[in-house]
């Protein structure tokens, strides 16, 4: 049996992935101790040590030590991490633990405490879901260690991670995050679907489907039950892992099963699927090269009560990848260009991204130093995140459109126009994912999704499995409104053709809600 030594640094604000050292030493006589804590002061600062450690001949340790490091180290220096910042506390850990003599076990090992020793630095419940997290790491080495598989490693990692109680901290494979990075720069090859844990059933949902895609001609819908592919179920798979089954090259199938949670089934008869025995629906869908282009913009023209002609720019946003604020800005300056002289903004299924994106988004349309959002630390301190001198492209008049598939980054950007009073809200109520993640790369390319900290939104409203709710909801008495007002103001324009825009619903009582505020910057 061989203990596996790893040593590195790391500041508490910004944990490097990877460490700086490895050894291996020559297998002794050994048994693993239980952690225990001391404190003492050094430089003014507490500092905690925590030993998981071998027996060992002494003669042997200083020995094998000195020859490993260069210099003599106590018989409980294996691993260590050091944290430092003039505003926090030092911490010193310091765990040796038996090798696996499985190779690829070992290099599992590894990631194991850099996952465990992240989770512990920065994971926002600071109970660790009411747990000794020091002791979780020792169980799991245990029952990692005779383990004959990465595989089999690996989940033995995803179980520990579960009982933390947060379906989003989780870790996934080098190739499930080179996937996932894939998909934040925006191109991919799959059938065009988003897909996230539901929190409160854990079960695996559809949050929107790319227009046009494989999944999309299929009729498969937003809040859909993600329920197998090709013939393996789901239960327990994050969605990276069932994110990269639906992917593969261009010109493959593959066969998904869902659950219609929405009772939409009636749209599909033109598809080819089956109902099975528990009322799913199977298709088989072929895999092509879809484009994430996050950003799509038109000029929707009609008439206000006032009988004047105006133009509002529609500008639909479907992910907060690498490139959608840029991609926002220059949209909006088109469309300025055009002389738009209003904004629909539409959030809908848009499933977040990458949150500074987001905040990036919501810059374009405030001025001054306004709060964007509030988030909280593992501490209970609320940090808000403010503008400095901030400067919109435009002040026109804007509605934002959500709905229930409009999460995280799309819910930070919707809460931050609303309660800043630039926009309006439309639609249904959004996800309610109020959780903010950290993504840090391992050693061996493997990804560690950590929630680090919750969010509120400027006016201090959760949002966490609460969602927003909008100002105005598309329900059938507001479409009705919306509708008589549009026919009465714009029947010589549209009797020939109504183009997809102007008949959604949402968006027509959003150009509604337009009119409105046109009317009151009139009367005044």
């Amino acid at each position: 049996m061989k203990n596996l030594c790893l040593n590195f640094d790391c500041n508490k604000h910004s944990i490097p992935s990877k460490p700086n050292s490895v050894f291996l030493v020559p297998p002794p006589p050994c048994r693993l101790w239980f952690p225990t804590w001391n404190r003492n002061k050094v430089n003014n600062q507490k500092t905690r040590k925590l030993s998981v450690s071998v027996s060992l001949k002494e003669q042997w340790l200083e020995s094998a030590a000195k020859h490993a490091f260069g210099f003599g180290v106590s018989a409980t220096f294996f691993f260590s991490i050091f944290c430092d910042s003039p505003s926090a506390l030092a911490e010193s850990l310091t765990v040796a633990f038996p090798v696996s003599r499985a190779p690829e076990v070992n290099a599992v090992q590894r990631t194991l405490v850099e996952a465990w020793g992240l989770i512990r630095e920065t994971f926002v419940d600071p109970t660790y879901n009411h747990q000794d997290w020091d002791l979780k790491l020792q169980q799991t080495m245990v029952e990692m260690f005779p383990l004959n598989s990465a595989d089999a490693a690996y989940t033995k990692i995803r179980g520990m991670l579960s009982t933390l109680g947060d379906p989003f901290t989780r870790i996934i494979s080098p190739k499930e995050y080179q996937g996932f990075r894939i998909g934040s720069d925006g191109n991919l090859q799959g059938v065009g679907l988003f897909i996230n844990i539901e929190p409160r059933t854990g079960h695996l949902v559809v949050l929107s489907c790319i227009e046009g895609s494989p999944a999309a001609r299929a009729g498969i819908h937003q809040g859909d039950e993600l329920v197998e592919i090709n013939g393996e179920r789901l239960d327990g798979l994050v969605s990276e892992a069932a994110a990269q089954r639906l992917r593969g090259n261009a010109g493959t199938t593959v066969t998904v099963k869902v659950k219609d949670m929405m009772k939409k089934s009636s749209i599909r008869e033109l598809i080819q699927f089956r109902i099975d025995s528990s009322m799913c629906l199977k298709v088989k869908l072929p895999r092509e090269n879809i484009k994430l282009s996050p950003i799509s913009s038109a000029i929707i023209p009609h008439r206000l009560p006032t009988g004047q002609f105006t133009k509002t720019g529609y500008v639909k946003l479907s992910a907060f990848s690498q490139t959608a604020a840029e991609d926002m800005k220059n949209a909006i300056q088109e469309l300025e260009n055009q002389g738009v002289h209003s904004y629909i903004l539409d959030l809908r299924n848009n499933p977040g991204g990458l949150v500074k994106a987001g905040l990036d988004v919501a810059q374009m349309w405030l001025d001054g130093d306004e709060t964007l959002v509030n988030t909280i630390d593992r501490n209970g301190n609320m940090l808000p995140i403010t503008m400095v001198d901030g400067h919109a492209i435009t002040h026109d008049p804007l509605v934002v459109i959500v709905n229930e598939g409009s999460a995280s980054a799309s819910e930070i950007l919707a809460g931050a126009l609303h309660d800043n009073g630039r926009a309006i809200l439309v639609g249904h109520k959004t996800f309610g994912k109020g959780k903010i993640q950290s993504v840090t790369e391992l050693h061996d390319g493997s990804a560690l999704f950590v929630t680090v900290a919750k969010y509120l939104s400027p006016a201090l409203h959760d949002i966490d499995q609460v969602g927003i709710t909008p100002d105005i909801q598309c329900t059938t008495e507001m479409l009705n409104s919306a509708m008589e007002a549009s026919a009465k103001n714009n029947n010589s324009n549209k009797k020939n053709s109504v183009s997809s825009l102007e008949a959604d619903s949402c968006i027509m009582v959003a150009e509604h809600e337009l009119d409105m505020e046109e009317s009151k910057g009139t009367a005044s």
